[in-house]
């Protein structure tokens, strides 16, 4: 069961939300990962030495779950390499070479949009995926089976985590674009309302949404500062009421959510054919000397991002891709942007430092926090027992990760850390099953 105040409240950090995003100048050489969604990583369709433009093909889709890569840059392609990714895993990279000009490909024209299934397509085609992290390619979000009627749309302008605002900037600086997308889609998809969604702490935000609320089918939801606002069983609750149980999606009850800026995207392809090229990215943290908001070509290293940003202040102990609560450190500023990149953070060593660990004194605020109310230290304790039939009861599977349980935590407890272990742990544990009942 799902309840109304569970949840943290965090600092904001807003420091960038009135800095309008500066478009960088393009890198000396981009690495475009052909894996930033969730499902299988796009097919290289480009060789050493060919000739590209900023919206060339450069990855073709490869499967239901999966979403085409374009280039970021004009130049020409100087390799095919593997790199390890964010997420730790390897994957096909393709790296270009920038001639500077960053000269649209000749052959973009936007698209013809007529019906539901030129929609589709058109979503497909621009590539777009989650674009607040969850990398979810979103033209299978709309391809609702025929007859499904959805209630409502939800637009996920939450942005709960703190220093993140380029969710805001899109907001403030894309509303046409993000009137657009609403409009095609509500004109073509059976959806019964639009709900945008939208914590208080954003009053520019709120006041550029509330203009499209002359549509009648469309409120604007003004929200708590309450993390994890954004996450989407909590915002599907706090904008509509309804409870997503556990193991089913946003559609089981009838709802769609969709980030901002996928919006802000999928309206900017329709009118122009430009497909996901480029993302405004937060730059922040105790260890950024100028703080601020970038327009970067996908596939830019952190480095470049961050010396577009003045460099740093000191040397960074931690770097971040996303937000200080969900964000993931990265080992190298080798590490290129992703179309699912929304901020880059780095920290200095007070900033970084880990809460010191020590004994759980049984306090509960864990699981008062917990957003889908779980038992965080109860998950560690089966965890550690390595008991999986525990973990599977306690419903481990359904952790989002959000971190409140160990921010909350006095005891400095890794309880999201060893959240994922579990989960990962009954992952393990049901190949095993199924390999043996193979046999």
């Amino acid at each position: 069961m799902l309840f109304s105040l569970h949840g943290i409240h965090v600092p904001h950090r807003k420091n960038t939300a009135d800095m309008k995003p500066v478009r960088m100048v393009p890198p000396e050489t981009v690495t475009i990962p052909m894996s930033m969604h969730i499902g299988k990583p796009a097919d290289p369709v480009v060789k050493v030495g060919d000739k590209v433009y900023v919206g060339t093909l450069i990855g073709a889709q490869s499967g239901f779950v999966s979403a085409p890569v374009y280039s970021s840059v004009s130049g020409t392609v100087a390799k095919l390499e593997e790199i390890i990714l964010s997420n730790g895993t390897k994957g096909c990279a393709v790296v270009i070479k920038s001639d500077g000009e960053m000269t649209p490909d000749p052959e973009i024209k936007a698209p013809t949009v007529d019906s539901k299934e030129t929609l589709i397509e058109a979503i497909k085609n621009a590539g777009t995926v989650g674009l607040g992290g969850a990398g979810f390619p979103s033209y299978i979000k709309f391809n609702t089976p025929e007859g499904k009627h959805v209630d409502e749309m939800i637009i996920n302008g939450a942005e709960c985590e703190p220093y993140i605002t380029s969710d805001t900037r899109t907001m403030i600086d894309k509303t046409e674009d993000i009137r657009r997308a609403i409009d095609y889609i509500l004109r073509y998809i059976d959806i019964g309302r639009v709900i945008i969604g939208i914590e208080n702490n954003k009053p520019k935000a709120i006041e550029a949404m509330r203009a499209l609320e002359a549509d009648e089918r469309i409120t604007v939801k003004v929200l708590p500062s309450l993390y994890p606002q954004g996450g989407e069983k909590v915002l599907v609750y706090h904008t509509t009421g309804k409870v997503i149980p556990a193991g089913k999606l946003p559609l089981d009850v009838g709802c769609i959510v969709v980030n901002v800026t996928t919006l802000g995207a999928i309206g900017n392809y329709i009118a122009t054919g430009m497909p996901i090229v480029s993302k405004c990215v937060t730059v922040d943290g105790s260890a950024v000397k100028e703080p601020k908001n970038l327009i970067v070509p996908i596939g830019t290293k952190l480095s470049d991002v961050f010396e577009f940003a003045g460099g740093f202040r000191c040397e960074p102990k931690k770097v971040l891709l996303g937000g200080p609560m969900m964000g993931i450190a990265v080992p190298t500023l080798d590490t290129p942007v992703m179309k699912n990149t929304n901020a880059t953070v780095a920290f200095d060593e007070k900033d970084a430092a880990p809460k010191p660990e020590t004994a759980c004194i049984r306090c509960g605020g864990c699981a008062n926090h917990c957003p889908v109310s779980l038992n965080p230290a109860a998950i560690m304790r089966a965890y550690k027992s390595g008991d999986t039939d525990a973990l599977a009861q306690l419903r481990v599977d359904i952790c989002m990760e959000c971190g409140c349980c160990s921010y909350t935590c006095p005891a400095g407890q890794r309880l999201v850390e060893t959240n994922k272990l579990s989960k990962a742990l009954l992952r393990e544990e049901a190949m095993k099953k199924k390999e043996a009942e193979k046999k």
